[in-house]
């Protein structure tokens, strides 16, 4: 008799992965239940989308305070404090981006009759590529967690398919986003050819030995640059933003631009910090131009914006040229002191960025009603006469967006303006605040018109669905954090301090 032995199948810690698995389990299931639910029962889909995210922040904490750093999956899978925080941060802007879109889409029909509740289902599908994209450690788990996530934000732009702004947003979109992705697996193709790893880590290591090819490196770093500033909306890869800010369903764009800039920003950490720092000089000099083109562009194109959704889509990229501004202050002259400093203002001002975007869409979706978009600024005339709780909110968040204080926006840009300040970037930081200076134009002018115009619209924002009253509370929440996270800063901070120190020393 022919014995063989058993291959035995290698263990696999999934334990850093948990969240991760959860959301897929649950997705998949709220996915098939929806299909046996009719239009009256179909908020219990919204609840379980609900109950999914809150378990899925309640694992990330916990894993956060715990503060270890474990790779999984060949290393391919990495929890640390910096991806904890992050999908802590991204659950938790997601939670308010499904409570303040429920009403919006159920009075266009888009989470009822013959579509469905597709709507959630998908908007958690996306949620876990982003857990991937903010956890993964190769190329490999990079591109699936990004394709992931790219592929449903096509499907959810074109969700309202009688709509013909956004069918061609969403059309839009599909073909920038694929050309982009083509530049990132190019770029990480030519990496694998030079030092024959897909590991980030193993990459890293590889690169400060110095076997490979330094030009076949600077040469894919330039499409992985290019793939990123894409994912990011930073000049000059912008021209899919202000199109689909205001093609899509206005909750389909706060989906599509608030938690995702959390993931975009992890991926940059991920590939150019943690595996590429020994070419910091070449990526720091191509950020640099990013981020002086966005500002520039951001804040002047956002001035004769009419479309509010557009010119937050400007403002947007303005907003990521501040963060890459923190991203190139990390290494100065092959020095890394102040990288740890750097690298957590940056990542403070995309936790910021995403509660401060909430607030904004927030309040545009509250006082939106079944055809009315409220997206002109002349909606916005006499808000504060008509509902002074929206106009209380919108204007802390327009403080908070162009830097003024005491909101958290200002000490968000402080942050990074400081870390830019201490490596001698002198010129750069004074070209940010002038840029600033700028911006704060056409967020005054919102203020101006709440409180200082006549009404055109005069209808109020009145209670309406179910989960109106759990919006408004939610947005006065909103707002209320970043007045009082401007005025206490502190604990935030130093979350991010810990945290992206953790992670570099990991």
């Amino acid at each position: 008799m022919v014995t063989t032995t058993p291959i035995p199948f290698p263990s696999v810690n999934l334990i850093p992965a948990y969240p991760e698995v959860f959301l897929l389990i649950a997705a998949s299931a709220i996915l098939l239940l929806d299909m046996f639910f009719t239009d009256r029962r179909r908020i219990t889909t919204y609840w379980l989308s609900i109950g999914t995210l809150v378990v899925c922040a309640v694992l990330n904490g916990v894993y956060l305070i715990d503060e270890s750093t474990t790779y999984t999956f060949g290393n391919m899978f990495v929890g640390d404090p910096m991806s904890n925080l992050l999908k802590l941060a991204t659950s938790l802007a997601m939670i308010v981006t499904l409570v303040y879109s429920h009403d919006y889409m159920v009075d266009r029909g888009i989470v009822s009759g013959e579509r469905g509740g597709e709507f959630y289902p998908l908007v958690l599908f996306a949620v876990l590529g982003q857990f991937v994209m903010i956890s993964a450690n190769s190329f490999l788990s990079i591109y699936l967690g990004l394709e992931l996530m790219s592929l449903v934000f096509y499907a959810l732009v074109a969700l309202r398919r009688d709509h013909t702004a956004s069918t061609e947003a969403a059309m839009k979109y599909f073909i920038l986003g694929a050309l982009s992705s083509g530049f990132l697996l190019y770029g990480m193709s030519m990496l694998y050819g030079a030092t024959g790893t897909l590991d980030l880590t193993e990459l890293a290591r590889k690169l400060d030995e110095g076997v490979a090819n330094r030009t076949i490196l600077v040469f894919g770093l330039v499409f992985i640059v290019a793939g990123l500033g894409f994912k990011l909306g930073a000049v000059p890869f912008h021209m899919w933003i202000p199109d689909v800010y205001q093609g899509a369903p206005s909750a389909i764009t706060l989906v599509v631009g608030g938690a995702p800039k959390l993931a975009a920003f992890a991926i940059v950490l991920r590939l150019l910090v943690e595996g590429m720092i020994s070419l910091a000089f070449d990526w720091q000099q191509m950020l640099m131009i990013l981020a002086v083109l966005s500002l520039a562009l951001g804040n002047l194109a956002a001035i004769a914006q009419t479309s509010v959704k557009r010119m937050l889509g400007y403002s947007t990229i303005s907003h990521m040229g501040f963060l890459l501004l923190g991203m190139l202050s990390g290494i100065i002259n092959g020095n890394a002191y102040s990288a740890a400093s750097a690298y957590s203002s940056a990542l403070f001002y995309a936790v910021v960025y995403a509660l401060t975007t909430c607030a904004a869409f927030g309040v545009l979706l509250a006082m939106s009603r079944n055809g009315y978009e409220a997206d002109h600024i002349d909606d916005f005339k006499g808000l504060g006469r008509r509902n002074p709780w929206a106009a209380l909110v919108m204007l802390v968040t327009m403080f908070s967006l162009a830097g003024v204080p005491p909101t958290v926006g200002f000490y968000a840009k402080f942050s990074v303006l400081s870390a830019a300040f201490a490596t001698g970037q002198v010129w750069l930081v004074v070209f940010s605040v002038m840029m600033s200076l700028v911006g704060a134009f056409y967020y005054l002018r919102i203020v101006k018109l709440m409180y200082f115009d006549e009404p055109v619209a005069t209808a109020t924002i009145a209670s309406a669905g179910s989960g109106r009253l759990d919006a408004r509370i939610v947005l006065v929440a909103n707002g209320a954090a970043l007045l009082a996270l401007g005025l206490l800063p502190d604990g935030l901070m130093q979350a991010c301090v810990t945290a992206m120190a953790h992670t570099l020393a990991g």
